[in-house]
């Protein structure tokens, strides 16, 4: 899922004729589509590219942690693949939803999906998500029965439509694909949280993590905070990207920086290993998974959806609170002072709405947000790994990460104590 933008469609379907059966309908569909391909092909030349979110490295929290989704390096379809893809997602919302569209428009976003905005006849909005590989469907379907789970629990979220046939993904067709509910006027947290989003994030969160602290796929444990980053594993993984920055003949400026980073990050590893020996024992329940800006929507400065639900795995509770909370952009555009006075507002209102969350993951939080971000190796790898995907936002991520990083390490013992006296 993701906010739906107005602008530009790169293809829209408009069919004239409404009174027709599901099988006549989809046939004119496919009809429409082609003849605006032929007769006004710029209609479906928009060139589009994958807009890849920045995701941390998995976290090694849990031996059944899902993997990673895959990435789709950038792509151009070509004028006949766009207008083919659009006519079949026409066909399969008629044939297996029932729902005969009016306009359907591609979004320029996704990793493992292709999205778009639908309006049906009746003037109602939705959001189709197309997916890609057919082999991680057992996964997707997981995915979106956590986010139906949280939903029938009172948490925000988009819904998802169910087929004719019940199902939450339709896979007897040419496309799998899901249905969800479009969610109006909204604006994702990816830009940073300031003012009263800072509670409203932590309500959000309380109440999802409650409702998922119930799910049957496994209850809450308590397990050593310690083991929330393997410093061994990220030694080496340092060292191994080390060596391959070393081994190119030349580097770009980012690629220059990169590899500084990476011996930054990991001089500071024995400091991390420190820090983690402190930490109590921790929760572990089911999360969201990928509680990342881009998959918090925000109608003004309240909460409208959680989207974007990864299959339900246990995880560090604390690690998802500060995946938000020490958000990059959130600590460096702010003043530290300003910063933490929005985090303890975070953190307060995450009590309130989780009650029997403990003192001690939310003030550990912090320290835990530190060092996974320490730990982890993304983006720095990202031009040896998957360079088809730097760009500059990328890189610019990459330089803000990093700094937060290193700023969060500095300042952990004061800031932390500031946290801890607040939540008293």
């Amino acid at each position: 899922m993701t906010a739906l933008p107005e602008r530009c469609p790169s293809a829209i379907l408009r069919p004239r004729c409404t009174q027709r059966g599901p099988a006549q309908l989809a046939e004119h569909l496919t009809a429409t589509v082609r003849a605006q391909v032929l007769i006004d092909p710029t209609t479906c030349l928009h060139v589009t590219t994958i807009a890849v979110r920045f995701d941390e490295e998995t976290m090694s929290t849990a031996s059944d942690q899902p993997a990673p989704k895959p990435v789709a390096a950038p792509s151009t379809p070509g004028r006949t693949a766009e207008g083919e893809q659009i006519m079949a997602v026409a066909g399969t919302l008629v044939l297996a939803y029932g729902l005969h569209p009016a306009e359907i428009s591609r979004i320029p976003e996704g990793t493992a999906t292709d999205n778009y905005a639908i309006v049906d006849q009746a003037g109602q909005r939705h959001f189709a998500k197309v997916y890609r590989p057919r082999e991680h469907l057992d996964l997707e379907r997981a995915s979106v029965e956590l986010s139906v789970y949280a939903a029938d629990g009172g948490v925000a979220t988009a819904r998802a439509t169910r087929t004719r046939e019940h199902e939450l993904i339709e896979t007897h067709g040419r496309l799998p694909m899901s249905l969800w509910s479009y969610v109006p006027h909204t604006a994702t947290a990816e830009g940073g949280l300031t003012g009263a989003r800072w509670a409203a994030v932590g309500t959000a969160m309380g109440q999802l993590h409650s409702r998922l602290a119930t799910h049957p796929a496994a209850a809450p444990t308590l397990e050593p905070g310690a083991a929330v980053c393997d410093v061994a594993a990220s030694w080496d993984r340092f060292e191994r990207l080390i060596h391959a920055y070393q081994q190119k003949p030349r580097l770009g400026e980012f690629e220059s920086w990169a590899l500084q980073a990476a011996r930054e990050r990991q001089a500071v590893l024995g400091d991390v290993e420190r820090a983690l020996a402190l930490l109590p024992q921790l929760t572990v329940q089911v999360l969201h998974g990928d509680m990342a800006g881009p998959n918090v929507l925000f109608k003004d400065n309240e909460v409208a959806a959680i989207v974007d639900f990864r299959p339900p795995a246990p995880g560090y509770l604390a690690w998802e609170i500060a995946r938000l909370g020490c958000d990059p952009k959130s600590v460096l555009d702010n003043s530290a002072e300003s910063w933490l006075t929005g985090y303890i507002d975070l953190t307060l209102a995450y009590r309130d709405a989780n009650p029997k969350a403990s003192a001690g993951d939310l003030v550990s939080s912090l320290r835990v947000g530190c060092a996974a971000m320490l730990c982890s190796a993304f983006p720095l790898s990202v031009p040896v790994e998957r360079p088809h995907i730097v760009d500059a936002a990328m890189e610019a991520y990459g330089r803000v990460r990093h700094e937060a990083a290193l700023m969060l390490l500095d300042r952990l013992p004061g800031i932390e104590e500031a946290l801890h006296d607040a939540l008293r």
